[in-house]
């Protein structure tokens, strides 16, 4: 009786410890994580892609907007953002005071289901319970972020395509709105992009498996998206216990293949919703991507599995 008294108290006390360091000290490890990824057209300079997701900001965090604000010393080339950036109706000013030493960069967005509709109490246990049903909170002032990104000079990719000159490389880039939420139109942006370009960019917030085939078939080197947290809570040797969308559990976060031509980077984002502040094995990270020409046709036939992929965790 009393060993399992002890079992018993030791698994709670180490349960307590891990709840306590994932909701105390790991969803403010604001991490960068980097990979370099051999997108780019043959002679096309490398670029360096800020790829920011999933901030879901209330007004008073502030170390995460200082985070957040200090990218901006990465110099990046372009600046990606794939949604989710709001959790309160008065988040607009911290997302733009977050965002704020960006926005002088090249960027482009797209929005999630979390710009559009607040966060609302849920049952923790149905995250991990694949479920068709959606939980609405009150809607969010997503205009008026929309509206001050577009002031600043940022493109609105939802269900929309177009043409940017980014560091000498021409790139055409195209996004939908929220799969998550059903929004995806990918007919509005539908068909090849130029031949000419020398990076053709897709967004999405949600990487639903429909929406990354139609971007693949359409010759896309590179799609961004967001919406998994990477997980949010990941088992070492496991890795993440659910996606929260169509894709498999080894593409929660980073870099993997989407057929023979397209590349898919998956960001775990950098926030969680204010009902469940917990990440464990999994810390919020913003991704610097350093994209590169892709090997020429003898180089990639020499190249094994190995040499051939990118930084993918």
């Amino acid at each position: 009786m009393n060993s399992w008294a002890r079992l018993a108290l030791g698994a709670t006390t180490t349960g307590a410890a891990a709840v306590a360091y994932a909701a105390g000290f790991e969803r403010r490890h604001w991490t960068l994580r980097e990979a370099t990824l051999p997108v780019l057209a043959a002679g096309a300079r490398p670029l360096r892609v800020l790829h920011i997701s999933d901030l879901h900001l209330t007004p008073n965090q502030r170390s995460k907007q200082r985070w957040v604000a200090g990218l901006a010393e990465l110099e990046p080339d372009l600046v990606v953002n794939t949604g989710d950036n709001l959790a309160h109706p008065r988040a607009v000013p911290a997302v733009v005071a977050a965002l704020g030493p960006l926005l002088s960069r090249p960027g482009v967005f797209v929005f999630g289901s979390n710009d559009y509709f607040g966060p609302t109490p849920k049952n923790p246990a149905r995250y991990l319970v694949k479920s068709s049903r959606r939980q609405h909170g009150a809607p969010l002032p997503w205009r008026d972020l929309r509206a001050a990104l577009l002031e600043r000079g940022w493109h609105d990719a939802t269900h929309a395509r177009a043409a940017l000159t980014v560091a000498g490389v021409d790139v055409a880039t195209a996004g939908v709105d929220d799969p998550h939420l059903g929004l995806d139109r990918y007919d509005r942006v539908a068909g090849r992009p130029g031949d000419d370009a020398g990076l053709r960019l897709g967004l999405t917030h949600s990487p639903e498996p429909r929406v990354l085939d139609r971007f693949a078939g359409d010759g896309y080197d590179l799609v961004l998206a967001g919406h998994t947290h990477g997980g949010q809570l990941r088992l070492p040797g496991v890795g993440a216990l659910v996606t929260n969308c169509g894709i498999d559990r080894s593409r929660a976060r980073g870099a993997s293949r989407w057929g023979s031509h397209t590349w898919l980077h998956v960001s775990a984002g950098l926030g969680t919703s204010p009902f469940a502040p917990v990440r464990f094995a999994c810390p919020p990270e913003a991704s610097l991507l350093t994209l590169v020409p892709r090997p020429s046709v003898t180089t990639a036939e020499r190249a094994t599995p190995a040499s051939a992929r990118a930084d993918v965790g």
